[in-house]
């Protein structure tokens, strides 16, 4: 993985946040190429847990927005330690990479619903709240 000349799509979720980095092996050391991390989204109006399954579908898109701004057209999805569980916070993470437009080899039973990206789980006004933030990431670099 790390010397297939293929960037990695790293995501990391941790108490309070999802962060995801493109980072490009090098000899000398990787290079960070474009990142993101859910705390970001309180900017665009995202007042909901960063570290819920709809922040880890925005916070993807959003560093897929700017690694696609970088030149970069595919990855690996490197999710660490963390547990392949079918819709996963990490999964949604990768439908935002995707919905970018990065090509990233993967199952699509791994990826959560649409009703759970979206936050119809999640309190009143959730899903309002999601597509405002996703608009304004669809222009965002």
């Amino acid at each position: 993985m790390l010397r297939g000349e293929v960037p990695r799509a790293v995501v990391r979720r941790s108490n309070r946040n999802v962060t995801i980095q493109i980072v490009q092996y090098k000899d000398t050391g990787d290079a960070v190429l474009a990142t993101a991390v859910s705390k970001e989204l309180g900017e665009l109006g995202w007042k909901m847990s960063g570290k819920n399954t709809p922040a880890a579908y925005l916070t993807g898109l959003l560093a897929g927005k700017r690694a696609k701004d970088k030149g970069v057209e595919e990855a690996v999805l490197d999710i660490g330690l963390r547990e392949s569980t079918k819709g996963a916070v990490v999964f949604a993470a990768l439908k935002g990479l995707l919905d970018a437009g990065l090509e990233i080899p993967h199952s699509d039973k791994m990826i959560p619903s649409e009703e759970r990206i979206s936050g119809k789980h999640l309190r009143e006004g959730a899903t309002v709240m999601f597509n405002e933030v996703k608009g304004k990431i669809g222009g965002a670099t």
